[in-house]
């Protein structure tokens, strides 16, 4: 088996190795350095890149990176695995989704590395990981008081996105187009196929997005022959092809009836909006026959706050 290179360092088979990628430094002159962590197998395989915090405040692909880690899962009988826990080490630091100037590194691909601190984070990404991959899981939450139930979102036109959607097998694949200066796009312009991983919400660790979260990451290792098991599903998976958003018709307390995940049918009470003085109660119902795949859990909302997001496969279609 032939030594392979990534960046700037090389890695034997069976080897694992931790390399330090320098980013910046902070105002008090701390080094603020990003680590890979590479393993190895015995045998020739793909390169599975597993990359997690690039907005700082999603704790959850940072956990199930880290458990990965941690119970050794990162070490495939054949290929490579590279393992990047927190890509956004200042929003990270700071429990924010951007960096300290405003900007979101996932709206910053390919960077540059005399831009702003955003593009320079993700010039590192886009030069230093990128290139050496074959494969990538960018793992993401739901943004700030919203849950995302387990999902996968990938460009399905793409055979080779939907081949690794498939395999990774969360309870809902979503037919998701490329953000604008996004990881997946960039990598999609190398020729290389990132999945995102969406599941709970951020600054809070979700128990089941995280555990979904890596038996996804076991299965799609396994359908790359990389390891040998994975374990079954334990939801159907389905696929999404359109979405949309029940928005607050009005500002107010809001309170759920139904839990994320669910089948709901048109007309379905999904919960209330009252005001704080007892003057009004508003149902809000479901416009048409779709699964809850992300809500909101904040309880306090203004008019036209997004309150929960709906998505329907072809059964939901026929089913009005």
């Amino acid at each position: 088996m032939r030594t392979i290179n990534i960046a700037g360092h090389e890695i034997r088979p069976g080897e694992f190795k931790e390399i330090k990628i320098s980013i910046a430094r902070l105002p008090s002159h701390t080094q603020i350095d990003t680590p890979l962590y590479v393993s190895r197998g015995l045998e020739e395989g793909p390169v599975l890149a597993l990359m997690a915090g690039m907005h700082g405040d999603e704790i959850n692909g940072l956990e199930i990176v880290r458990r990965i880690l941690d119970s050794d899962l990162h070490r495939p009988k054949r290929g490579t695995v590279v393992c990047m826990p927190i890509i956004n080490v200042y929003g990270f630091l700071n429990y924010s989704r951007d960096v300290p100037d405003g900007k979101d590194v996932n709206r910053s691909f390919p960077g540059s590395k005399s831009g702003s601190l955003a593009s320079r984070v993700a010039w590192h990404v886009t030069h230093d990981v990128i290139p050496y991959i074959d494969y990538g899981i960018d793992f993401h939450t739901g943004g700030a008081m919203r849950t995302n139930y387990p999902q996968v979102r990938a460009v399905l036109a793409d055979e080779k996105n939907t081949e690794l959607a498939q395999a990774f097998c969360a309870p809902f694949t979503l037919d998701a187009p490329f953000r604008p200066s996004s990881l997946r796009k960039e990598a999609a312009k190398k020729g290389k196929n990132i999945i995102v991983y969406e599941g709970g919400e951020s600054l809070r660790l979700d128990t089941h997005a995280i555990e979904e979260g890596i038996a996804g990451t076991l299965r799609l290792m396994k359908h790359l022959n990389m390891i040998d098991w994975a374990p079954e599903p334990k939801e159907e998976n389905r696929i999404i092809w359109s979405s949309s958003w029940v928005r607050a018709k009005y500002a107010g307390l809001f309170q759920s009836a139904v839990a994320c995940g669910k089948l709901v049918h048109k007309g379905e009470w999904l919960g209330t909006i009252t005001d704080p003085f007892g003057e009004f109660k508003h149902k809000v119902v479901s416009p048409h026959t779709a699964y809850i795949i992300g809500m909101n859990n904040c309880p306090v909302v203004n008019a036209g706050d997004a309150l929960f997001h709906l998505g329907m496969d072809n059964v939901c279609k026929l089913g009005g």
